[in-house]
């Protein structure tokens, strides 16, 4: 379970600051007619831009690349 944490650290803490930022945005800046799919829902908003931090975040990640076997 560590090894997995310590793997996708980076994309957690994207969710985390991502899902927090969506359910600022619906609650500052929202949908004020109902009608906008994302921003009209709080659970929606934050799972919305919590993938979209993660997916940002996950972007910096260095990943290991193995020597090609001769």
């Amino acid at each position: 379970m560590k090894g997995l944490i310590s793997q996708h650290k980076l994309y957690m803490i994207g969710f985390l600051l991502g899902s927090v930022a969506g359910f600022l945005y619906w609650k500052y800046i929202g949908c004020l007619t109902g009608t906008c799919s994302i921003t009209s829902n709080p659970f929606r908003s934050s799972i919305y831009f919590g993938i979209m931090g993660a997916l940002l975040f996950g972007l910096f990640q260095k990943r290991k690349v193995e020597k090609p076997v001769e």
